[in-house]
């Protein structure tokens, strides 16, 4: 039975969806992430804000799901060679949110949630028998309420919030599976890698809504008709009908799918609004916004297709940098990966000793190590014939 219902907050998120929208039709020259110009530094709930953070700012969704992608795969070895197997098939054919199968289907949400949110949080579904684990499903973070366990630092009281507003503790904490990115002392929970960019993201919304207002106003362009009566007043009482049937035929050319003509009798002039406008360069500082976002997600530029200038040494140590965090991450997944597994054998009769052996993390990393052991075999030679 599930402790998390997960339905629980729709009604919530729908009326929540239906405010911004209504805020986004009710001005024609706003963006539809308003809701970063009303972010509140520190507040506690901030979920909305960083899945609008996400869908505003493309780098930064591009950028979190190569962190995902880039993960790679593990493999987990046992004492057993049929533990080993049945533990394998497990993880291949387990049910996880929904529809997916797989427990590196699993892994991949949980680790992009922990990097959007800063927690994560999920429920494993034993049987009844309790004689294996039906499923793995990533919880809501709007559900859930974490609590310091009194006398215990070392531990947190996993809540729920029900629809009345009550907030309850969960029966069967053993279950639950919790990792925090970059806890702090004085929080429950962790740090988003998203921290800090509201702010950076809400001007870089301005400079991309002021460019789509330009575009409106100077892309479709518009024209001023002034007809300038005679001098002597010869025009006299025919001055309005003339410019109302000046205007009449401008419309219609203007109208026309096809080429038309515009013939008029007078002294016409005719200029385009905004010709001459020059409009700000946003290049310049919108590079140095990306600059800010790019190294908050600790991502290098060239991976989201930011042609900056790079050389291929700096490339280089980019992705050594790359690799560091990547490295973090895995430990952060680990015991995850391990509480799960050892529940499995557990629960199947098997003994709980295992280990996790993650991939390598890209092709350049397998080459280098091959070039050591190259070096390290050649200068093992040599000293043996001297």
């Amino acid at each position: 039975m599930k402790l998390f219902k997960r339905n629980k907050n729709d009604k919530k998120t729908v009326r929540e969806t239906e405010k911004i929208a209504q805020s986004v039709m009710g001005s024609s020259f706003s963006n539809p992430f308003r809701v970063m110009d009303r972010y509140i530094p520190s507040s506690n709930n901030q979920y909305f804000l960083y899945s609008a953070l996400r869908e505003a700012i493309p780098v930064i969704d591009s950028a979190i799901n190569k962190l995902v992608r880039l993960l790679g795969t593990f493999d987990v070895i046992c004492e057993s060679k049929e533990a080993e197997y049945g533990l394998k098939c497990f993880l291949e054919n387990v049910k996880t949110n929904g529809s997916n199968i797989g427990f590196k289907c699993f892994i991949s949400s949980y680790f992009d949630r922990l990097l959007t949110y800063g927690t994560a949080v999920a429920e494993i579904l034993p049987y009844k028998n309790l004689r294996g684990i039906y499923g793995i499903y990533n919880v809501c973070n709007n559900d859930i309420v974490l609590k310091r366990t009194d006398g215990n630092p070392f531990e947190l009281s996993v809540c729920v919030r029900e629809k009345n507003g009550n907030i309850s503790s969960v029966k069967n904490s053993g279950r639950i599976l919790i990792t925090s990115l970059n806890p702090q002392p004085d929080k429950t929970g962790g740090t988003s890698i998203l921290q800090g960019l509201p702010f950076v993201s809400s001007i870089l919304l301005k400079i991309f809504t002021a460019i789509g207002q330009n575009w409106d106003r100077a892309g479709n362009v518009r024209f001023a008709v002034t007809y300038k009566p005679p001098a002597d007043g010869s025009d006299g009482a025919f001055t309005q009908q003339r410019a109302e049937l000046i205007a009449k035929e401008w419309s219609k050319a203007m109208q026309d799918n096809g080429v038309s003509d515009f013939i008029a009798v007078g002294d016409v002039d005719i200029k385009v609004i905004g010709a001459d406008n020059q409009i700000l360069d946003c290049q310049l500082p919108g590079r140095l916004l990306l600059e800010q976002i790019v190294s908050k997600l600790g991502i290098p530029p060239f991976l989201l297709g930011l042609s900056w200038s790079s050389t291929e040494r700096m490339s280089s140590q980019q992705a050594d940098i790359l690799t560091s965090e990547l490295e973090h991450y895995r430990l952060l997944l680990n015991p995850v990966i391990s509480r799960v597994c050892s529940m499995w054998l557990a629960m199947n009769g098997y003994s709980t000793r295992h280990t996790v052996n993650w991939s390598n993390i890209n092709l350049q990393d397998e080459v280098e190590l091959a070039n050591a052991r190259l070096i390290n075999t050649k200068a093992d030679k040599l000293e043996s014939e001297i």
